[in-house]
């Protein structure tokens, strides 16, 4: 199957606010799928569709072809989740909270042991499994809730803000996890993140915003297409290259003692850094970001907000 999400112009509303405004997205099989958007955006409220917790007011949503409004048992057996908040219980053992989400799915004793050696192994935790999970640490405890979520063997993965609160070093360990699993199968990853830089990873994005999607592509599509290269000029004399550059008319803008270009393209540096080069100390080319994107579309949406206002 090509696509292990199929989302066509879902709606829904709460009153008259419409937390879902006919997106339409797809995600392919064995792909890391970023879901990029402020609180607010609709990001949880079509989380909750797709998993069958709610039903939308138009709209087709299909896991791996089925619909969850109609096929939500069967089709919550197809996704694990790792929210925000832990589903486990701090005053058991790893192992113990791990034996119980895996008889809540059905799984004999020995189904249940065997699927906790699996996903324990998987996930790096069999030195804690006879730790109580309210001991561990914010990264160890990420990880054993995601071996919780893959103890069905769900062929989607939905992470919902997982490395939120957790400190570099862990967010690594975390991530290191989440690469190894895909290396080793055709787990599709459905990501929300507020980590910008998380989201570079993906093999697609989409950004939203009241409910709509004001952006969507690979990374390096929307940063093509939405950002720009920077050059950044440390000046040896800063009023001569101030002048020097106003005189050529040149557009740019003054930020912490340095002069900043944006870039038609990556080498296009070259003559604007040899035609200067006597009134420098040094030069950067910064190359545009994920988070560049975010930023910029985001203003474009409220700066097309705030026009539609002024004509009303």
């Amino acid at each position: 199957m090509a696509n292990r999400i199929d989302v066509i112009g879902l709606e829904k509303s709460f009153g008259a606010v419409r937390a879902v405004d006919g997106i339409s997205f797809h995600v392919k099989t064995g792909s890391l799928f970023s879901f990029l958007g402020t609180n607010g955006a609709g990001k949880s409220t079509t989380i909750a569709i797709l998993l069958g917790l709610l039903k939308s007011d138009a709209g087709t949503v299909l896991i791996n072809g089925k619909d969850p409004s109609l096929h939500g048992e069967s089709v919550r057996r197809e996704i694990g989740v790792v929210f925000q908040e832990s589903l486990l219980d701090p005053l058991l053992t790893v192992r113990e909270n791990l034996f119980v989400r895996a008889r809540l799915y059905g799984m004999s004793r020995k189904d249940a042991d065997e699927a906790i050696q699996r996903t324990a192994g998987i996930t790096g935790i069999q030195p804690l499994l006879k730790r109580k999970y309210g001991k561990l640490s914010g990264g160890q405890k990420r990880r054993t809730d995601i071996a919780r979520a893959l103890l069905h063997e769900p062929s989607i993965l939905v992470l919902d803000e997982p490395t939120t609160g957790l400190d570099p070093e862990s967010r690594r360990q975390l991530w290191d996890t989440i690469t190894l699993l895909q290396r080793e199968s055709d787990l599709t990853v459905f990501l929300t993140t507020h980590y910008i830089e998380e989201a570079d990873r993906s093999d697609y994005a989409i950004i939203l915003n009241s409910g709509q999607i004001i952006a969507s592509g690979t990374p390096d599509a929307l940063r093509t297409e939405h950002s720009a290269d920077r050059l950044l000029l440390s000046p040896a004399n800063t009023a001569a290259l101030r002048k020097a550059l106003s005189d050529d008319e040149f557009l740019y803008r003054e930020h912490h003692g340095r002069f900043e270009i944006e870039l038609d393209s990556t080498l296009s540096a070259i003559p604007i850094v040899a035609r200067y080069e006597p009134l420098l100390a040094s030069f950067e080319v910064k190359k545009s970001s994920l988070e560049d994107v975010f930023l910029r579309v985001q203003e474009r949406k409220e700066a097309d907000a705030n026009a539609d206002t002024r004509k009303a």
